[in-house]
């Protein structure tokens, strides 16, 4: 900003364009231009006005409307606009009908109530972004976009398909969804960091539904890490930072919770991650998510190269080491296909490097151990794991008889079928000491079928002589039991009969009766006692004999 030769205008130069302003046109419409020039009247203002937040197409604007000019308003140029007004103080309190009113108008009944419109103009305020913070712009379009994303999340974009099938997963929207798609609008993922992640914070504090906002995050790392990125070596310092800064902070947003995004997806975030040599706690953060759908993975999704490309280790396997251990403490138990899914895709895992020719025996080892351990307690065979040792002992036909039994330690022979047994017996490319074992097992195998056989056959036998004998008893049972019933039968009807008072009234005398006489009773009916016998007392002890 220099001075004119004439004392009433001012000569701003704003970029590469100089502008001519009227001082008091100028000061008539901004506060802040008329208090400048009232306390320094003969000063120079390119000193006082050297932090003016615009650009020559903004100050151009603010020139038409002191020149008496229409301005055109848009989308693009509101922001800055109003930012710039704003700090001139071009308000009501100076100048009814000032700029300021003006556009602020424009900006809540033409912007905020589009979805679109809140994207183009915060796009267009990324120079300013300082200032729109400060003055509540950006907080107004957050509220805005809270209000429309909790009405339709799909402002945020289609969710993405977790697929339950071992295909590809993609970020591929629901087709039954996409017939009722909104019309093509503006992205998030085309607004710069410092947007999208205070966007995308208040979203999830105003709980917007997790499988969007994580469609939404895994797309903005689509945009502006995978397919920036073109290789490491020709990577500037500056970009590799920036990506770094980037996925940190998506990680940080990402919702934690299981199948909000495919298994696949987290994986590629994730070797982002470690490419990039981002922090331990964002490496953390993505293991920990991929560990808790584990189960859904694929055998290439395993495939992660350690941090710095070292060339001694082709695998990263303490970081799968991590994510097992995330599986088994997060794993709902009474649900045992999780378990198998896993089992199985760490045995497919072990066969497929086994064919890498430049994996280390030690590397090869830690995975067969991992493969053992994720098989406990899901009642799988070793199969699994031989067909992979064999595999790999075919790719390294260098290896010596010590370092092949030191791989085959990590075979459970005893969990073998008959048939892989018998295949390693024929196996030329395993140890001695190997096939030995394996022959021993199935030696043991078959004492063990053997005697379940026999154990079976005289449990056979024996259950049989006993169902004999309980039918013979029951048949016995049955027979004292109709001689009871008939037995019952005739004393019943002797009862009915009266056979019992007739005996009494002839003088019979019953069976009763004669137990009485013989116990020296009465006979009487009515008096039902015995006599008593007199006591003698013993000489010496006092004892009563009867007598």
């Amino acid at each position: 900003m220099t001075k004119s030769a004439s004392s009433t205008e001012l000569e701003v130069q704003v970029g590469s364009m100089p502008l001519s302003l009227d001082k008091e046109l100028l000061a008539s419409k901004s506060a802040k231009v008329a208090a400048l020039l009232k306390e320094n009247s003969n000063a120079d203002l390119y000193y006082l006005l050297h932090d003016i937040p615009a650009d020559s197409e903004t100050f151009d604007l603010v020139a038409r409307f002191c020149h008496g000019c229409a301005v055109q308003m848009s989308t693009e140029n509101i922001v800055p606009l109003i930012c710039l007004s704003f700090y001139l103080g071009m308000d009501e309190n100076h100048c009814n009908n000032n700029l300021l009113s003006k556009a602020v108008t424009f900006f809540e009944q033409t912007v905020l109530p589009s979805w679109n419109e809140i994207i183009k103009a915060l796009r267009s305020s990324e120079k300013s972004l300082q200032q729109t913070m400060q003055i509540g712009l950006l907080d107004a379009c957050l509220q805005a976009m809270i209000a429309k994303a909790s009405d339709n999340p799909r402002h945020l974009g289609e969710p993405i398909i977790v697929s339950t099938d071992k295909g590809d997963d993609s970020d591929r929207p629901n087709a039954k969804r996409r017939l009722f798609a909104l019309d093509w609008q503006e992205d998030l993922t085309t607004l710069s960091l410092q947007l999208y992640e205070p966007i995308i914070y208040t979203m999830k504090q105003h709980e917007i539904p997790p499988t969007y906002i994580s469609a939404s995050i895994y797309r903005y790392a689509k945009k502006w890490i995978f397919h920036c990125n073109n290789g490491r070596e020709t990577m500037s310092i500056y970009k590799r930072k920036s990506q770094r800064n980037v996925i940190e902070a998506l990680e940080k947003l990402l919702p934690h919770g299981r199948e909000l995004l495919p298994c696949t997806l987290l994986f590629e975030m994730l070797r982002c991650a470690i490419n990039l040599e981002a922090s331990s706690v964002c490496r953390k953060g993505f293991e920990i998510r991929i560990g808790k759908q584990l189960d859904q993975a694929k055998v290439k999704d395993l495939l992660i190269l350690p941090q710095g490309y070292a060339k001694e280790v082709q695998y990263d396997i303490e970081c799968i080491r991590r994510i097992l251990k995330v599986f088994y403490s997060n794993y709902d138990s009474s649900d045992a296909s999780g378990f198998i899914s896993v089992a199985e895709l760490m045995e497919e895992f072990l066969a497929e490097v086994a064919c890498d020719m430049d994996l280390m025996i030690d590397s090869f080892i830690s995975l067969a151990e991992m493969s053992m351990a994720a098989a406990l307690g899901t009642k799988r065979n070793s199969d699994g794991i031989y067909r992979a040792i064999d595999i790999y002992f075919e790719k390294h036909a260098y290896l010596t008889e010590k370092e092949k039994e030191q791989v085959c330690k990590a075979l459970d022979f005893r969990k073998m079928s008959p048939e892989a047994c018998e295949h390693a017996a024929k196996n030329e490319r395993l140890p001695v000491r190997a096939v030995v074992q394996v022959l021993f097992m199935a030696q043991l195998q078959m004492r063990e079928t053997l005697a379940r056989t026999a154990y079976y056959d005289d449990k056979s036998e024996k259950e049989e002589k006993e169902e004999d004998e309980g039918r013979m008893e029951m048949e016995k049972m049955s027979i004292k039991v109709k001689e009871l019933e008939k037995d019952c039968r005739e004393m019943k009807q002797e009862i009915t009969n009266g056979c019992i008072r007739q005996r009494v009234n002839k003088g019979k005398v019953s069976l009763w009766s004669e137990m009485k006489r013989k116990f020296g009773c009465m006979t009487s009916m009515g008096d039902f006692h015995c006599p008593a016998k007199k006591k003698k007392e013993h000489p010496k002890c006092g004892i009563h004999h009867n007598s």
